[in-house]
Order: C-alpha cells, then structure tokens, then sequence
C-alpha cells in the first residue's frame, strides 16, 4: 500500500485561535498517525503579502513553532519547518505560473476580498498568493491537505495547476484532495455568528485565543451571542448555538447530537457555561507546555532547521525531476548537486 504524504501550512501572523485550532492544528496532530511523512510549514513567505512588521514576523514565527509543538506535534514523528528557509517552494511557484491562467487568480475570493481591504498597496504576491500555495504542497508530492473550509477554492486552483503541469509535461505531480473537518470546519465568531472566526476579520471579544487565561474563555463564552428559543440543537435559523454546539463536540470528542440530547431541556446560560469549562479544560495542557516551548529559542530553531533539511531533501528531488521535464536548466538527474 502506498503511504499517504500529508502536507499542510499555517500562517505564522496574529495570535492562533480556536478556529485555527480545531480546522488545522487538531488535524496535524492526528495525521502524524496516519502518513508517511506528515509536513507542516509555518508560511512565513506567506504572510509579507500584506503589511506586517518585520520583528513580529520572526516573533509569531516561533510563537506558532511553539504552539504547534505544544499541540502535540512531535518532531521526530513529522516534518515541521519554516517555509523560506526551503528555497524550491519560490522556484516552483514561478514554474507553476506557466500553467496558472491570470484569470483564476483574479477570481479567487480571498484576494478580492483582502485587496479591497489594503488602503495604500495591493500586493503582486496577494494576487500570487494561491501559486505558492501550490507549490508549497505540490513539492512534496502530498496526496492530503488538512485545512478548513474556506480554503476549498484554493485547493481547486492547486489541483487544477497539477493538472494542467501533468498533461503539459507528464504524469509527475500528485493532484492533492483537500481534508475538511465535518465538525467544526467553520467556527464562527461567538458575538456575530454569521462571521467566521480569525485573526483579522471577528470581534476581539467574539475571538476565542488558544493561549486565552481560563477567565477570559468563561466571560467570552459567557457573553456568546445565542438564538431566539431555547432549544440546543443545530439549525441553520440558530447559527450561535449550532457553533457553540460543534465546538463542544470537538473539545469533549463526542458528536454534536450527543451534545444536542445532553443537554436538552438546559438552559441557554448553562450550555453556554459548560462549552466554556469544555474549552478550558481541553486547552489547558496546550497553554502550559507552550510557556515552556517558547521560552527556549535557541531549541525552536533547531527543531526547525531540523525540518527544513528534511523537507529540501523531498523539495530536491520533486524540482530535478520538474526542471527536467520543462527543459529549465541543464539536464540533472536526482540526488545530483545543482
């Protein structure tokens, strides 16, 4: 049986938050058990598309090493590095552009929508962002992608760029499928429920931190907006409920109608009130052990650097064989020097 590769990148900017944690990070852990390797990159080359601060980029940058470690996952069980210190994800991004039609990157949603949010510059590389997306993955040859929900159009513009890449210059790319969460892929924010929950976009209240004091957690919780009624149950006409619903599910790891015949016949104020210990409780042990993590620079940097030798070894051998075929450069075999 061919071993599964599992790739996917996390944006090192803002604090992470518990859409991060249940559509992302809890997935990373879990896929260390399932793939051969499993490679997460924290996408700082990513996150210069939109106006940033150059200390705090480096900050977050080990912030999000320690966070992901403290998570649960394991160096020595997967791959993790820091996306420019693997040079091949730029050069197969550029390559990839010859089978990018201009067309789609324009139609992508999240430029539209993250262009008509900058005041003085739309980047180049926010139109460009989805390319090297692509080429993050399509180095690694990865056969699964575990994001949310608002990534599909994204993993559409990567499969058909492999596609495209295949019938061009040969069968020599995988084309990845996108792994979503069927619980808790969108979390939303928890003071205006028709708005996902992120880094930028929701309300600082309505934004629930993963590094969050179990004080603020209960008050965020606490003050969550719900629905008219007092039924706890899923409902597209109860989108506050239903989100604090599938946020109880995943933290206690039971399913939502489990949660939904718990607590039937409750009391909005006392649902709101146990999704709120839930959550303390099940990011307690990721708070504690990143204080340690973080603190220890000197060790994040290794265990990244660690992992970008591990990736450029796979990134090599996917961009000999892509140089090769598109006739860029002379005529290398793998495993020869550049």
């Amino acid at each position: 049986m061919t071993p599964v590769v599992i790739f996917s990148g996390i944006q090192p900017t803002g604090r992470k938050h518990l859409g991060n944690y249940i559509g992302a990070i809890i997935q990373y852990v879990a896929g260390q058990d399932r793939a051969d390797p499993a490679i997460y990159c924290i996408v700082d080359l990513h996150a210069v598309t939109v106006p940033y601060e150059p200390a705090d980029l480096r900050e977050r940058t080990l912030d999000t090493a320690a966070i992901l470690i403290a998570s649960g996952l394991d160096p020595d069980r997967c791959i993790l590095f820091r996306q420019a210190d693997v040079a091949e994800h730029t050069e197969l991004a550029w390559l990839l552009s010859s089978v990018t039609p201009l067309g789609e990157l324009n139609r992508m949603h999240q430029f539209r929508d993250k262009s008509a949010a900058q005041r003085e510059l739309v980047s180049a590389g926010l139109l460009y962002y989805p390319v090297l997306m692509a080429a993050d993955v399509l180095a690694y040859r990865a056969h699964e992608v575990p994001v949310g929900e608002d990534q599909r159009e994204h993993l559409e513009l990567m499969r058909r760029a492999a596609e495209r890449f295949n019938r061009r210059f040969g069968d020599l790319l995988v084309v990845p499928e996108a792994r979503i969460p069927s619980v808790g892929a969108r979390v939303a924010d928890l003071q205006d429920p028709t708005r996902k929950m992120s880094t930028t976009g929701s309300s600082e209240q309505g934004t629930v931190y993963v590094l969050d004091d179990p004080e603020t957690i209960r008050r965020k919780f606490k003050r969550a907006v719900a629905d008219s009624g007092r039924e706890i149950v899923r409902r597209e006409d109860k989108p506050g409920i239903s989100n604090l619903i599938e946020i109880m599910a995943v933290a206690t790891d039971t399913s939502p109608e489990a949660i939904e015949a718990q607590f039937e016949g409750s009391g909005y104020g006392d649902f709101k009130s146990a999704v709120a210990e839930a959550v303390v409780d099940w990011l307690a042990p990721v708070r504690e052990r990143y204080e340690a993590l973080r603190s220890d620079e000197a060790e994040l940097e290794r265990i990244l650097d660690g992992g970008a030798g591990k990736a450029r070894e796979l990134a090599v051998a996917t961009l000999t064989e892509v140089r090769d075929a598109m006739g860029v450069g002379p005529t290398r075999s793998v495993g020869s020097a550049p």
